[in-house]
């Protein structure tokens, strides 16, 4: 089993990182003293569930932590910067900082540091979050030690949970449009107006009518979904966003 380190300090340590072609140290303690970070770290950048759901998540809710008394989000894995900062390009998550903890030194000093030799991988980090305040861990969330890769508590969702049951999260959001559709213009600009973010899926770049058809049964754009639920083109999006004031 690994150890809940809640109310014990971070590791003090220096990661070697890239910014502007410089090479940057930056000291945990700059990281965590006296300010509230939230931490997850995972087993390694480019791999399949921290691509998918981990980052993306945290970076979807990160408003919603700083809202709450976060002041930074920080994403740890044992890899270099190099790596990192590719990475942290690909999934477009301007709201993380992204350390790359190359040595392993404070995943080792947290006692996370496991063998992923398996997978030809080294040593990496085993997943979990925390909330740091001042330096020290507050809450910890640590995946279960069981085979492979679990993600079950680790997530942007449980920690924020804690912080507060009753935060008030973004809504998920998905359009199917097509370009220079007017109905699909008159949409966007509702969302917009209303600070709603969304994913667009444009009808002959993204997906074929085809696409849109077997998601809706329907064969005109826009096509919106929110948390899940089929809400209809921009007359049935218009009513929903009065109905939610």
């Amino acid at each position: 089993m690994f150890e809940n380190r809640e109310g014990q300090r971070v590791p003090s340590v220096v990661f070697k990182t890239r910014q502007n072609n410089e090479w940057v140290d930056v000291k945990s303690d700059d990281i965590f003293n006296g300010r509230t970070v939230a931490v997850f770290s995972l087993p390694g950048a480019f791999t399949p569930t921290c691509s998918s759901s981990h980052v993306p998540r945290f970076n979807e809710l990160a408003d919603v932590f700083k809202a709450n008394g976060v002041d930074e989000i920080v994403c740890v894995s044992v890899n270099d910067t190099f790596v990192m900062n590719e990475w942290a390009k690909d999934q477009q998550a301007a709201k993380i900082t992204f350390i790359p903890d190359g040595n392993g030194e404070f995943t080792a000093g947290m006692g996370m540091l496991v063998d992923k030799d398996d997978l030809g991988f080294g040593k990496r980090s085993w997943r979990y979050s925390m909330l740091v305040k001042d330096g020290v861990v507050q809450k910890m969330f640590i995946e279960p030690n069981v085979p492979g890769d679990p993600f079950e508590v680790s997530d942007a969702d449980t920690l924020l949970d804690y912080i507060n049951p009753n935060a008030k999260k973004p809504y998920s959001v998905v359009m199917f449009s097509r370009e220079g559709c007017p109905f699909c213009i008159r949409a966007k600009g509702m969302l917009h107006d209303a600070g709603i973010e969304f994913d667009e899926i444009k009808v002959g770049r993204d997906v074929t009518m085809r696409g849109v058809r077997a998601a809706t049964g329907l064969e005109t754009v826009p096509q919106i979904f929110i948390d899940g639920q089929h809400i209809g083109g921009s007359d049935a999006l218009a009513a929903w966003m009065a109905q939610r004031g």
